[in-house]
């Protein structure tokens, strides 16, 4: 039997597995179920203003956004049919229409107050049926 993962592009190993850290230290560190549903970008954009309104130095919490980046991408991945791209150590998800999205990043402009996790993932699945 073949699991999900082996038949995936490679570009989706490593945030796939950032996605699963995310979701696992979520669930043991703050008690919060994430089930990659776009609703539950709510939570993550959330969690992402209260680590910055902790003041907690960018460094600190590095790859904590990446995770939750990497996270709402397999969000987008799973509700619009996406796959992930990767270029020069980047990850993007492009969508069925051509477009690429960059929620590793979004998620860094969380921490700096100029993004959202949910906004991304509305707008990157508008126009699929489900």
């Amino acid at each position: 039997m073949t699991t999900q993962q082996e038949t995936r592009p490679s570009a989706a190993t490593k945030p796939v597995r950032w996605a699963a850290d995310a979701v696992a230290a979520m669930r043991e560190g703050a008690r919060m179920r994430l089930d990659y549903s776009a609703r539950s970008l709510w939570s993550v954009d959330r969690m992402i203003e209260d680590i910055r309104s902790e003041s907690a130095p960018y460094a600190a919490v590095e790859l904590v956004l990446r995770g939750f980046g990497a996270y709402a991408g397999e969000v987008i991945v799973r509700q619009a049919g996406g796959e992930w791209w990767a270029s020069g150590g980047d990850h993007w998800v492009r969508t069925p229409d051509g477009r690429l999205w960059d929620p590793i990043d979004e998620a860094r402009r969380c921490y700096t107050q100029d993004g959202s996790l949910r906004l991304l993932c509305r707008d990157a699945t508008a126009g699929v049926r489900g």
